[in-house]
């Protein structure tokens, strides 16, 4: 059940994002004058509408889309005589874009909203695995999984780290001369050492060298493929590593005024991993499709609303509200990056149109030219319609594989 009200919960976000994605185009439309015939909710059968002022409201039977009936978005449309002096298509050029750009900027204020409030509650997640050191601990041994979370010190324990002159809030940045990035590239050169190791940490705007004796300890061995905890015999399975004894923050938990610049840094990253999400994503499609047919679905593959919503719903069964949050704002940061792409039927595409006939005038009247006519449209249907079915192709392809091989939180 708790998953299930997971699934529902995040799809449910996940339409109001999008209704408030539409608000975001209706709610600058009027604020420029210009005239808004529908605000819908979903599409397929209307359940109910209503009309205030001269604009229909009202909800479709399947929320999971909506729209927003600019009238006059361009010259193509038809308008009645009443209409036309307020037809979209005449407003300037600028007023235009912010029109078509409000709804993905409207996602991006939902997601920097659900990021804040994260970010004072439960803590911004170490998005990029600083290597800074939370704790300074002991090195000991370790039989079980719960017995890893005891970072406490009995009389007799190592403390390799502590003794070399580590401290909370060091930031290492190169591990026996190789330059390293996240704490994961230190754990794996640690674990497979032994004996002094050079470090080089910076502290207070400094780099500081320090040599640390690594000792080996025993700890319970993970399967790389799963993360689950491999059993032998009955038992948890022990494998001998390096250690120093450090533990790295996977979050930083932040007051309500200082988690307005943490935010808006968080946000960037995620902007930046957003983009390059998108540049990737048509060389993971084929994973997509060898996963519908029987392969290991890679974690890194794109997800559908129907896989999201599983890994939200996952995540709620989990108590991780934290990935709930996180995966809510990152989807809303895709949405509206995606929809800014000059691509039409994407606003983004209705942008470049808009600039295009705006620059191509400008030129025009540099040679002694008249303005030339609106784009025509019509022209573009057939590059309009093939993005159309691949991006339906695409989609498709998604919510086969969520549902015959969904990405897992927690495989099997």
């Amino acid at each position: 059940m708790v998953y299930i009200f997971g699934v529902i919960l995040f799809a449910l976000g996940i339409c109001v994002s999008i209704a408030l994605h539409e608000a975001g185009h209706l709610a600058t439309a009027k604020m420029f004058g210009m005239k808004v015939r529908r605000y819908f909710v979903g599409f397929g059968p209307r359940l109910f509408s209503f009309r205030r002022g001269e604009t229909e409201y009202g909800l479709k039977a399947v929320p999971l889309g909506g729209f927003c009936d600019i009238a006059g978005m361009t010259v193509l449309d038809e308008v009645t005589p009443d209409e036309e002096p307020r037809a979209m298509w005449r407003y300037p050029v600028w007023k235009r874009t912010v029109v078509l750009a409000a709804g993905s900027f409207t996602h991006f204020i939902l997601g920097f909203v659900v990021l804040y409030l994260l970010a004072v509650s439960m803590g911004l997640p170490n998005l990029n695995g600083t290597p800074e050191l939370a704790q300074v601990s002991c090195a000991k041994d370790a039989t079980t999984p719960e017995a890893l979370r005891d970072l406490s010190c009995a009389p007799g324990d190592r403390a390799p780290a502590k003794e070399a002159g580590l401290q909370q809030g060091d930031v290492i940045v190169a591990v026996a001369g190789k330059e390293v990035s996240n704490y994961g590239e230190v754990q794996d050169i640690v674990r497979e050492h032994e004996g002094p190791l050079k470090l080089t940490v910076e502290r207070d705007g400094k780099e500081v060298p320090i040599t640390v004796e690594v000792v080996q300890v025993k700890r319970p061995k993970f399967d790389p493929q799963t993360g689950n905890p491999v059993v032998e015999n009955g038992k948890p399975a022990l494998e001998t590593v390096g250690m120093i004894g450090v533990s790295f923050p996977r979050q930083y938990e932040y007051g309500v005024w200082d988690a307005v610049p943490a935010t808006l840094t968080f946000t960037g990253d995620m902007f930046a991993k957003t983009w390059d999400a998108l540049l990737r994503f048509p060389e993971r499609i084929p994973a997509v499709v060898e996963s519908i047919f029987g392969e290991e679905r890679d974690p890194d593959t794109p997800v559908s609303v129907v896989g999201a919503s599983r890994i939200g719903g996952e995540a709620v069964e989990a108590g991780l509200w934290e990935l709930f949050l996180l995966l809510l704002a990152s989807l809303n940061f895709f949405i509206g990056v995606f929809n800014l792409l000059p691509l039409l039927p994407l606003d983004g595409g209705h942008i470049a149109v808009t600039w295009y006939e705006k620059v191509r005038d400008w030129v025009r009247k540099l040679r002694g030219k008249p303005a030339g006519g609106p784009v025509d449209y019509s022209k573009l249907s057939m590059v309009t319609m093939v993005l159309v079915v691949v991006g339906g192709a695409v989609v498709l392809l998604t919510v086969t594989a969520d549902i015959v091989n969904p990405i897992r939180l927690f495989p099997n």
